[in-house]
This record gives C-alpha cells, structure tokens and sequence, in this order.
C-alpha cells in the first residue's frame, strides 16, 4: 500500500519574503500544494491572514518550534478532529481593545463552533518591544515572560485548554519608515519576529499548540496599500485565523518510545518533500530533513532578507522559479517519475570510478 504523499512548505517569519512575508499571501500557495499532496504540513506565518483564513482539510498548523522539533524527530504530529482553545491576554491592552478581541473570540464560537475555554489575562503587562537585526530581520523581546507562562498554566490545569491563543500588546511607537514600506508591501513585518518569540516559549514550555495574534491601534486608511498586506486591515484584530488554526491543530506526540501508535500519527521519516525560498534555507527543520529521505525544493523568486543559499550547508534541492513550477516538481515526485524525464533534453549515464 502506497503511503499519504506528505510535504512540508515553509516561509520563515520574519525575513521580509517576497511571498509569505505579508499578511497571509503565502495561502494561496498553500492552497494549491495540499491539492496535488495527502498531507501538507505548514506553520502559521503561512496560514494566518488576520481577519481571513481558509479551511484546507488536510493541511497541519504546526507552530515553528514544534515544526522544528518534529523534523528533528523528536516529536510526532496527531491529527485531531478539534482542540479546547485557551485565549490569553496580556494584562497591556486597553478596555475596549480587549473587548474587541473578546468579541472576536465569542464571533468564532457563535459563527465558526469554535471550542473556547474561559480566557485569562496576565498577572502583569508583557512588554513586548521589537528589533531589527542588522540584516534587517525583525525579533523581539518579552519583558515578562514568567507572566506568560503562568497565565498559560492556567488555562492547561484549570481549563483543560488544548492549545493557546496569546493576544500581547505591541507597541505603537514602531519604526514609521518600516510600517509604512510593510503596509505598501515591501522590506519586513516589523511584528513577525517578536510573534514567534512569544509562542515558541508556550510550545518549548508546554508542548501544545499556540499561536500569537498581536494588539494593535487601529490605523487610519491608506490607499496606497498593498494587497499584500490588506487583510490586517479590515477589522480591529488579528485573531479569527489564529483561532481557526489552533482549532485543528495536531497535537504533540513528545515520548516516542511509551506512546501508542496510531495510524494518523505523522514522523519526519515520512516527509516527501520540503519547499523553501532558495535563500532561506537554513532552518533547523530543513536541515534535519536534508538528512533524511525528504526531497528539498527552493523557490527562486521567492526572495527574502537573508542569504543562506543550500550550497553552502551541503543540501542538493530541485532548483526551480517559482511556486507554479513547484507544483510540478511535486506532482511528478509523487507519481514516482523524475522530473528531469519531463524535459526535450536527458543525460546519458556517467560511469562511476572507484
């Protein structure tokens, strides 16, 4: 019997992609990959788009540390019909921008029959402040990270929560030049890096699902906007997708060795293939696929901040253009024929000399 055909698309957060760096243009290509797989595997950055979102059926919403760890091998993937989501708040938003995000979560239960636990807000402010690398890459910081974790205790122990939604505050006071270059689609979302912070925290700590949807002032109108970057635009939170994808997120499998196996459990050692933009391949998760029997495949336009070409760390990818081509590459991979069968032109064969 033939094995699900599974795949893993990963835009690293934070690094300014030329698709995936926005407010969730990476969907479309997610979309069309779990067409031609059995099984995708995606991390949030890809799936989230603010107040938009899209149900793909077979697609995994894994966090990025967990992404890493289960590419590791060290965890597995559960497939689950539907998680408990615990939302946490941090103790910085304002009233009515709290209520705004209350009012978000009892729309995704009333509307979506999302799976809520009572919400908690932290015993003190987080105090997110972001950076920029040199490079340019954004990350952050959390002032009080211990607040975090102790808020989310509670939603696990006393609320039987299966995943974490964390609202934080971010600041207002951003770099104007970079808000203004992210909202007319170009240079990096300022946000992404200190996101990834807080919700790598929760899944190291815990080892549940989580995803993070920042507070923000709403900003005025902008016609110059990119389409790229509109759908944070159109409400007054980030949360509908977070929820949406925390709801059927898979669930950790953390001891290999005492757990009992079920047939829908997903192990790195089952990855078909891995896409990645061509200069951002330098993940933790790809560089423990590449040592396994997973096919690496980069994206040549989809340009990023950073430059960590696969030559160099000793990975030997498909090489294609974009994302369309892509799509080929995998539907012949998973038909078992060599892409290079598919050209006018074929090699003859090399002796080997030893």
């Amino acid at each position: 019997m033939q094995s699900p055909y599974t795949a893993i698309l990963i835009v690293p957060t934070g690094v300014g992609a030329a698709i995936g760096g926005y407010a969730g243009d990476a969907l479309p290509v997610a979309k069309v990959i779990s067409q031609v797989c059995d099984r995708l595997i995606t991390h949030p950055n890809v799936l989230n788009g603010a107040s938009l979102y899209w149900n793909l059926p077979n697609t995994f919403y894994v966090e990025g540390y967990g992404l890493d760890k289960f590419a590791a091998g060290y965890w597995g993937l559960r497939p689950v019909h539907s998680n408990k989501i615990g939302l946490l708040l941090d103790q910085g938003i304002e009233p009515e921008l709290r209520l705004r995000h209350l009012q978000a979560a009892d729309a995704a239960r009333a509307t979506l029959g999302l799976s809520l636990t009572d919400y908690v807000i932290t015993d003190t402010p987080l105090n997110i402040e972001l950076r920029t690398s040199p490079s340019g890459i954004s990350w952050g910081t959390i002032g009080n990270p211990d607040s975090l974790l102790r808020a989310a205790e509670v939603l696990i122990k006393q609320a039987g929560a299966e995943a974490i939604a964390v609202v934080a505050r971010f600041p207002d006071d951003m770099d104007e030049e970079a808000v203004e270059n992210y909202r007319r689609g170009k240079g990096v979302d300022p946000l992404a890096g200190a996101e990834a912070v807080i919700s790598h925290l929760i899944v190291r700590t815990f080892q549940i699902p989580c995803a993070h949807s920042p507070a923000l002032a709403s900003a005025p109108p902008d016609p110059d906007l990119s389409p790229r970057s509109a759908a944070e635009e159109l409400g007054y939170t980030f949360l509908p997708c977070v929820l949406v994808g925390l709801s059927r997120a898979p669930q950790f499998i953390i001891e290999k060795e005492t757990i009992k196996y079920l047939s829908e459990d997903i192990w790195a050692d089952q990855i078909d293939a891995a896409i990645i933009p061509a200069t951002a391949c330098g993940s933790s998760a790809i560089l423990s696929l590449n040592q396994k029997r997973c096919q690496i495949i980069t994206i040549e336009d989809n340009k990023t901040q950073i430059q960590v070409p696969p030559q160099p760390l000793k990975i030997k990818p498909i090489q294609v253009n974009s994302y369309l081509e892509a799509v080929g590459v995998l539907v012949a991979h998973k038909a078992g024929v060599d892409p290079s069968a598919l050209r006018p032109q074929i090699n003859s064969l090399q002796q080997l000399n030893y």
